[in-house]
């Protein structure tokens, strides 16, 4: 996202968009900007996580401070769930939603922002790219990276980064924000 023209936003139009993302969800309507704003931050979230995960074992990640709860929780009530390649009918057919809803709202007050949308991988092997990716919502999206972590599934995005960048060895380059936001294609959408 970085270098686009989406991405070209000043200090105040940061500030303004930051504001407007802070009122109730009610005093929108059906605002195509907000929109767009939303889409914004949901994809920045996930440059941000997918570049964390190819840069940190994910085994020893932490995503909030309520990861072991998140994780146990999801387990109890989703332990039959393949976590490394989703289903999306599991997080949005009317009987998903109604399984979903209870596990959510448990962390009302608990973990911010926990009813947000984000993106969320269908393949945990893969990028973020418009056919891999769904929208959920952000305790969906703790929920089953921390499962991805914890049960592996993440760390072979690690290992094919860290070969890769032994090979490239001195391309390696740039400040942290770099390696944090990367310099991948940005999603079509």
């Amino acid at each position: 996202m970085a270098g686009s023209g989406a991405g070209a936003l000043g200090g105040a139009e940061l500030m303004s968009a930051a504001q407007a993302l802070s009122l109730p969800a009610d005093a929108y309507g059906n605002d195509a900007n907000v929109e767009m704003m939303w889409a914004m931050k949901a994809y920045q979230h996930a440059e941000i996580y997918f570049n964390l995960i190819s840069s940190v074992d994910p085994r020893y990640l932490r995503l909030t401070k309520e990861d072991d709860l998140i994780y146990t929780e999801f387990r109890k009530r989703f332990n039959d769930m393949k976590v490394d390649v989703l289903d999306p009918d599991e997080l949005k057919s009317e009987s998903a939603k109604l399984a979903w809803r209870p596990f959510c709202m448990q962390f009302e007050g608990l973990v911010e922002d926990y009813n947000f949308g984000t993106l969320l991988r269908l393949d945990c092997s893969k990028d973020y790219v418009e056919e891999n990716t769904i929208f959920a919502t952000r305790i969906q999206f703790f929920a089953i990276e921390t499962a991805r972590n914890r049960e592996g599934y993440n760390t072979q995005l690690f290992e094919r980064s860290a070969k890769s960048k032994g090979i490239r060895g001195a391309e390696e380059k740039n400040s942290n924000c770099t390696k944090l936001m990367g310099d991948r294609d940005p999603m079509a959408t």
